[in-house]
């Protein structure tokens, strides 16, 4: 089968898919990824065939990170919208002779559209929880101000608003690229698949058949070398914390490196800057600055992560049994904290506004106890043992099938 995966969003929305296609791959199916340009690494490193859209998702944070989640959610729709023709166009390109869209992120109307005109299996793939359930509140609604009775109605709801926000645009590409009617209603019959752990979120009882918790969606590390400055630094002493916030940007480096070094006391630790502009930051001795590493190589080999709540951290950290701590700064990434406070292997999320040396340490100090420890262990266990790429391949092959 002839397959393209489609995506448009941060490297954390990009590598699991990469993933996914590096496996329909070795299962004898030919695969091709769309996504930002700067998210595209993962899929050259697993020589997985790709082509980049138009945008630029990280110069986007970087001029709205700072700003707060709203302001940043606004410069994301600001951005799908003033793309949606472009990625019309080269999506179209992309999908001709393809036998199904494998579509996600900012970009999975588009994919939506683009199945229809061609008349293929259209698949909706994520790593957050879309599909509305009366177990859980919208991932992009702060957690705790949403009654349980409103759960299923909170998803709904933002649903409709993302819906809204995009509809405009999207039907205008709709008639001018591919010469399809506007569409007025959100389209929710595609199946859904997502790269979630059914151990950190489990499956919801109340969910359509077709949708389906998988698992994360990664690629083992294999027979990674590390740098030698790295590999030095671990055999140095005890195994280190780590700290990296992935594709957030727009942060004070300075400040954010003051409270950093006060809350990590001395203790070792290994700090990743990711898209935050603190390359040049000045560090001390007990923390060693290094580039992008395998999580499931590294997190292993940590004490405790220090992370924002992405999807893909969040997995990466329990499945490698280790305690997090949460400091989220936009969309779904509060939703994560507390799906791993909920599991007791994370202290309460840290507001990024208001974060001081105090409150971290005293967060760090709550991933240290022994008892969180062994609750991080046995969560990681219960993760490792899901096999979350097989199963997306066989949900996907028996799709394309029917």
């Amino acid at each position: 089968m002839k397959l393209l995966i489609l995506t448009y969003g941060t490297e954390g929305d990009t590598r699991p898919l990469a993933a996914v296609g590096h496996a329909l791959r070795h299962a004898g199916h030919d695969v091709h990824l769309l996504g930002d340009a700067r998210t595209l690494g993962s899929a050259a490193e697993l020589g997985l065939p790709h082509s980049a859209l138009t945008g630029d998702i990280r110069q986007l944070f970087a001029e709205w990170g700072s700003q707060g989640p709203k302001a940043t959610a606004k410069a994301l729709v600001q951005l799908t919208n003033a793309n949606t023709h472009a990625w019309m166009q080269e999506t179209l390109a992309a999908a001709e002779g393809c036998d199904a869209i494998l579509t996600s992120g900012l970009a999975a109307f588009v994919g939506l559209s683009v199945a229809e005109r061609l008349s293929i299996q259209a698949i909706g793939a994520g790593m957050i929880p879309l599909t509305p359930s009366r177990e859980f509140p919208s991932p992009f609604l702060p957690p705790d101000i949403v009654p349980r009775w409103l759960n299923h109605a909170s998803l709904r709801l933002t649903n409709q608003l993302l819906w809204l926000a995009f509809r405009k645009t999207l039907n205008q590409a709709r008639q001018t690229v591919l010469g399809l009617p506007p569409r007025r209603a959100m389209p929710n019959e595609h199946p859904m698949l997502y790269g979630i752990s059914p151990s950190i979120l489990p499956q919801p009882a109340d969910w359509p058949a077709n949708a389906r918790l998988c698992g994360q969606w990664q690629v083992p590390a294999g027979d990674f070398t590390p740098p030698p400055e790295l590999a030095a630094f671990l055999d140095a002493g005890a195994p280190p914390a780590y700290v990296g916030f992935g594709s957030m940007a727009g942060m004070d480096g300075q400040q954010m490196a003051a409270t950093l070094i006060s809350a990590l006391a001395g203790r070792r630790a290994l700090f990743y800057p990711g898209w935050s502009g603190m390359d040049d930051i000045e560090l001390p001795e007990n923390i060693l600055r290094i580039g992008a590493i395998p999580h499931d190589w590294l997190f292993p080999r940590t004490a405790a992560v220090i992370h924002h709540g992405g999807s893909g951290t969040t997995h990466s950290a329990t499945r490698a049994g280790k305690p997090s701590v949460v400091v989220p700064f936009a969309g779904d990434q509060p939703f994560w904290a507390k799906c791993l406070y909920d599991l007791g292997i994370a202290p309460p999320a840290l507001d990024a506004t208001t974060l001081d040396f105090g409150k971290l340490g005293n967060a760090i100090e709550f991933a240290e106890r022994l008892d969180v420890q062994k609750q991080a262990a046995q969560v990681g266990e219960r993760m490792q043992r899901e096999n979350a790429l097989l199963t997306a391949i066989e949900e996907i092959e028996k799709l394309i099938a029917r």
